[in-house]
């Protein structure tokens, strides 16, 4: 366990307020904003004013105040020197490494990993000359093995998706730094459990949709970095989130800012009940993972790296064996038992579950969902925050013996 928290940093991080003394930051929805001396504009075109210095704002896909005050929470959160949020989960990762690569550069990516990431990098990539090379992960000899002389980035999640292998984050940075490349690291499965940046990640990604958020009703990504990094994705000749304009709506940044304060109290009640559950499924002797499972293969690792009282996540995983068993397993926990939404995505406040293979891996081929270790018959599940753990245990032990799984 780690000493850091994420949730005391959140609320040491400078407090904005509105502008007629709201409790709450006011939303800058304004596209341009004006100066007034016409002198200060190319200043500001040429770098030498900016929101950090003289207060000065452009035009929203640039900087604006609202987004900014959320970059500025998410950075104290992941301990990061600053921050930048994008429209996007995958405009965060597509930004990042075209800031980082350009054509005939190379990539080493763990094989476990979200079914868009995996079509960018194997897919879209390749049209502009960045090729990667997909490893297992936990095989560091296997990752150095893929290290060639034009790879750039080492990218990894921290619970891989959707099979849950975890990343050696300590273990990958100090390969990284001996190779000269630049970690990346995407932990939208584990905000506040896990702070790659001080685990030694140069680079922490999020799909703030997810549990950043929690409520499933806006779509956001965020990078946290250094300040160099930065200016250099924020640059108006280069800048790839400047130029490629993956801007965040500033009423999307004020619903993010305003759940974040709670953000503490959701992770850890998502881990207290997925945890619980998870205990139960495996008592009826049910193929499940959770890394907070003594039986899951790396349970000593990602213990050693979560920040201590967060618990193990809400990021379960149940392998039917084939998809027909998924599939009745499914319809019956939604449409018989109620206890969650067959649905994409994740961290919403009720449980929702997809058959990963044929939904958000589908993306990649089935030989290498086969070579990642991703069953055809495998249930992602995110646990959620609504109803009575006790009925909800009742309810998918119930669906569980329906169809076939439990063997106690």
């Amino acid at each position: 366990m780690q000493t850091y928290s994420p949730e005391q940093a959140l609320a040491e991080a400078k407090r904005e307020f509105g502008e007629h003394g709201g409790v709450t930051p006011s939303i800058a929805r304004s596209s341009t904003f004006t100066v007034m001396d016409p002198a200060i504009m190319p200043e500001i075109f040429g770098g030498i004013r900016g929101p950090e210095n003289g207060g000065c704002f452009l035009y929203s896909r640039h900087f604006n105040p609202t987004v900014d005050i959320l970059a500025r929470y998410l950075a104290a959160i992941e301990g990061t020197e600053a921050a930048v949020c994008t429209a996007s989960g995958m405009s965060a990762i597509s930004c990042t490494l075209l800031q980082l690569c350009n054509s005939g550069d190379h990539i080493v990516a763990s094989n476990t990993i979200y079914g868009g990431t995996h079509a960018l990098l194997k897919e879209l990539l390749p049209q502009l000359g960045i090729t990667a090379a997909f490893v297992d992960i936990s095989d560091l000899a296997a990752v150095e093995a893929a290290i060639t002389d034009r790879t750039r980035i080492l990218y990894a999640e921290t619970l891989g998706n959707p099979t849950l292998k975890v990343s050696d984050i300590p273990a990958l940075s100090g390969l990284a730094r001996r190779r000269n490349l630049t970690f990346v690291v995407d932990n939208t499965f584990c905000p506040m459990l896990v702070s790659p940046a001080r685990l030694g990640a140069d680079i922490v990604v999020y799909s703030l949709t997810k549990f950043m958020n929690g409520a499933s009703d806006l779509i956001a990504g965020a990078i946290c970095t250094n300040k160099a990094m930065i200016h250099r994705l924020m640059d108006l000749h280069t800048g790839r989130i400047m130029l490629l304009g993956p801007t965040m709506d500033p009423r999307v940044a004020f619903d993010v800012i305003q759940r974040l304060p709670h953000l503490a109290i959701r992770m850890k009640e998502h881990g207290r009940r997925a945890a619980a559950i998870a205990e139960h499924l495996a008592s009826l002797n049910v193929p499940v993972c959770y890394p907070g499972l003594i039986t899951h293969p790396q349970h000593d690792l990602f213990s050693s790296m979560l920040n201590d009282g967060f618990g193990y996540g809400g990021m379960m995983t149940i392998d039917c064996g084939d998809q027909i068993k998924a599939d009745a397993l499914l319809s019956c926990l939604q449409n018989q038992e109620d206890f969650g939404y067959i649905a994409v995505s994740l961290g919403y406040f009720d449980t929702l579950m997809s058959c990963s293979s044929s939904t958000t891996s589908s993306e990649i081929d089935p030989k290498d969902q086969h070579r990642m270790g991703l069953s055809p018959g495998l249930i992602r599940l995110s646990i959620g925050l609504t109803g009575s753990l006790h009925i909800r245990i009742q309810q998918i032990d119930r669906a569980v013996k329906a169809v076939g799984l439990a063997s106690a």
